[in-house]
């Protein structure tokens, strides 16, 4: 008399294995899930986010689905992109007045290239030209606006806040790329190679040896931030305008 197969070979049978299991097709995914796999592998630091084997890989599908919603990975990226200026815009808080909305905009875009750097990092010479990049530009020229400035000196000037953040947090999220071994070679050197110059060839620099080594790069952005405010405020002076 034959067996019946037992339980657990008719389980063994039925049950698709890892190595078995069928990806999804491109009419199973949606452009939102191919956002949000996006961020995620962006968010874990690789400097190849984009390719499509690595989206193949987060969203269990066939790499070349991505292209059923999308015309290529730049259009993608453009995508990504304008939602972490989302972020950035969510993070900021209402009531603020024009020089702490830009502060706020630039410790905003700072942490969100941080996060996704990978994404920073390329679209520090792009834009989206989507919505919330559209608002990142009304944020700016309202803060230029409201201090004194219009016409052709707010679309300068809006130009400058925005080019030179674009600029900072790209430089921050392309170092945050680099292998930690070539990131220590570089953060040390101002506390090695720069205090081994010869002082008779480099008197400007080893004049202050201990204080560049004692500068962080968050100084350095809090600077810059300052800065431009700074500008702003002295166009408007020169202007004979401002506001109290």
């Amino acid at each position: 008399m034959t067996k019946p197969p037992t339980p657990r070979a008719t389980a063994s049978a039925d049950k698709p294995t890892g190595r078995g299991r069928s990806r999804r097709s491109g009419s199973e995914l949606t452009p939102e899930a191919i956002v949000q796999a996006s961020l995620r592998i962006a968010a874990r630091g690789s400097a190849n986010a984009f390719t499509v084997r690595r989206l193949g890989e987060e969203l269990g599908a066939d790499p070349t689905a991505v292209y059923r919603h999308f015309r290529d990975k730049d259009e993608l990226l453009l995508e990504v992109a304008d939602r972490t200026l989302g972020e950035v815009l969510d993070s900021i808080p209402e009531g603020l007045g024009w020089q702490d909305r830009i502060r706020a905009l630039a410790d905003g875009s700072l942490a969100v290239a941080l996060k996704y750097p990978a994404v920073a990092s390329t679209m520090a010479s792009r834009t989206t030209r989507r919505t919330n990049e559209f608002r990142v530009v009304e944020l700016i020229l309202g803060a230029v606006t409201e201090a004194g400035l219009s016409g052709a000196e707010a679309a300068v000037h809006y130009r400058m806040v925005g080019d030179s953040l674009l600029a900072l947090v790209g430089q921050r999220a392309a170092f945050r790329l680099f292998a930690p071994e070539v990131r220590a070679a570089d953060e040390s050197s101002w506390t090695h190679e720069y205090r081994l110059l010869d002082p008779e060839r480099f008197p400007q620099i080893t004049a202050v040896t201990e204080e560049l080594a004692a500068v962080t790069p968050d100084a350095v952005f809090r600077a810059r931030v300052e800065a431009l405010i700074t500008a702003i405020e002295r166009r408007v002076t020169e202007l004979g305008g401002g506001k109290e």
